[in-house]
């Protein structure tokens, strides 16, 4: 993802920041994915893995990354306390 755009990006619900998931983090995310458990904030499932994502700096909301765009979508988001580990 390009540094500039990372640059002005910030969550829609909280103003924050956001920065790369890491690879530990991706893994965390998809492994909680693939119990069917976890929801987007609008409280429909999740139900794609995600290849790329994004995190705010408070860790309380996950955007995901579809073919190098960001969906900055407070319905789309995912809360990051339905993650055990994150």
């Amino acid at each position: 993802m390009d540094q500039k755009l990372l640059d002005i990006l910030c969550c829609p619900v909280t103003k924050q920041p956001v920065f790369p998931l890491t690879e530990t983090d991706l893994a965390l995310v998809n492994d909680a994915i693939a119990t069917g458990k976890i929801n987007h904030a609008d409280e429909s499932p999740v139900e794609t893995p995600l290849t790329e994502g994004l995190i705010t700096r408070n860790r309380q909301h996950i955007y995901r990354i579809d073919d190098g765009i960001p969906v900055m979508l407070e319905d789309e988001s995912i809360p990051v306390d339905q993650i055990q580990g994150l």
